[in-house]
């Protein structure tokens, strides 16, 4: 298993998604807030997420062509 198979198989730190998503934790604290971010675990007062459920939520938010 590759180093980005092994990354992308385990949980991620808001900071890790922040990064790949180029946004910042703040912004990602702010999605979790409203509810319109990746899903997350709360691990105590860790958060953490699934890279699954990151690149599910890319997908979802996929758009084809720009809104008026």
């Amino acid at each position: 298993m590759s180093t980005t198979d092994q990354r992308r198989a385990g949980l991620a730190k808001a900071a890790e998604v922040a990064d790949y998503l180029k946004t910042t934790p703040a912004h990602l604290a702010n999605l979790r807030f409203l509810g319109t971010g990746p899903a997350f675990v709360k691990l105590g007062r860790s958060v953490r997420y699934r890279w699954s459920d990151v690149d599910a939520w890319v997908q979802a938010n996929r758009q084809t062509k720009s809104a008026r």
